[in-house]
């Protein structure tokens, strides 16, 4: 009984002291709990941070990485030169006085950070959030981090090398674009958001994945892009590949208009990306320190201005594609996301 006691006083005095971590990155970084462009790239840090870990490289001898250890940050100089983590470093230098004055290891705040970010978003579920990792001892190996260029089978096979993520799951993280853009991948318009609503964690990503793709976000293509259906906006050719592929249409079809279930598979997915390479029974939950400074309701998904049901390129034979009702208006074009 007084070391249950003695366990309770202790996650109640922990969550004391990292609710004080979320308030100062709302605070700060997160510009008074905005779901801004810092918000965004905290997420894709965490994502970046965990994937770095491979099964067959340590089933083979070699090092596989620790996955969500904070190697990212703590050998940024070996990680951020990795092509995969271009422009990450910009996040990373941000993070930093953050970061030295919260007391926590630097896995744990990675991760924490991501969480706090997206909360921050309209539409975002709530995510999971256990401290207690171990920091990294050595950097991750390079080339676990999907490219955008890639095959949805090297893709899907990387995830499942990474801590058995399956087809499905890697259809609900993807989520993640939701509110994502892209400076690097195309240099010459940055800030190309990846779909009309950039700063709402909601299902419009998935509809205008499927749309066919009429024009680039530049003047030409780049290695890594396929063709978007509304000017201002940026497709990954991962993304297309993905909402079209026979393994992975039809579960990304049933994301469309369906923010609950988007919501909670992706919190589901998010929590198990989150604990790679951890033991999950050494760390502490802490979820309860999440908490949301908007609005978790959102417009239902629509077709944009100018585009019709003809438009959709629907590769899942199996369901009717769910009835959308077309957004008022001539046809628009995507402004860059505001950046501070």
């Amino acid at each position: 009984m007084a070391l249950r006691q003695l366990e309770i006083g202790l996650v109640f005095a922990l969550g004391i002291t990292v609710a004080a971590v979320r308030d100062d990155l709302n605070r700060g970084l997160f510009q008074g709990g905005q779901c801004n462009e810092e918000a965004s790239e905290s997420l894709r840090l965490t994502f970046h941070d965990a994937i770095g870990i491979s099964s067959s490289l340590t089933a083979s001898g070699q090092w596989g990485g620790g996955g969500a250890d904070g190697s990212i940050v703590i050998f940024a100089d070996v990680e951020t030169a990795f092509e995969a983590n271009n422009g990450i470093d910009e996040i990373i230098n941000e993070q930093e006085p953050y970061l030295l004055r919260s007391n926590m290891s630097v896995a744990d705040f990675v991760q924490f950070a991501g969480a706090v970010g997206t909360a921050n978003c309209p539409g975002a579920p709530r995510l999971s959030v256990y401290i207690g990792r171990k920091d990294a001892t050595q950097a991750s190996p390079n080339w676990l981090t999907p490219e955008p260029s890639y095959t949805v089978d090297t893709i899907l096979n990387r995830f499942m090398d990474a801590g058995n993520i399956t087809a499905d799951e890697v259809v609900y993280l993807l989520a993640s674009h939701s509110i994502a853009f892209q400076s690097k991948i195309d240099p010459t318009v940055p800030y190309t958001p990846l779909d009309s609503t950039p700063n709402v964690f909601d299902t419009q990503f998935y509809v205008e994945t499927q749309l066919t793709g009429i024009t680039w976000a530049g003047n030409t293509s780049v290695l890594g892009e396929s063709m978007s259906p509304i000017p201002g906006e940026f497709r990954l050719q991962s993304d297309y590949a993905f909402a079209r592929d026979p393994r992975t249409a039809c579960e990304w079809q049933s994301m469309v208009d369906n923010q609950t279930k988007m919501q909670q598979m992706f919190a589901a997915a998010y929590t198990k990306m989150s604990l790679l390479g951890q033991n999950v029974d050494d760390l502490i939950d802490c979820s309860e320190v999440i908490t949301s400074l908007t609005s978790n309701t959102v417009l239902p998904a629509f077709l944009p201005a100018g585009k019709t049901a003809e438009d959709i390129d629907q590769a899942c034979p199996d369901t009717a594609y769910p009835s959308l009702t077309v957004q008022p208006g001539p046809a628009i074009s995507i402004p860059p996301i505001q950046t501070a």
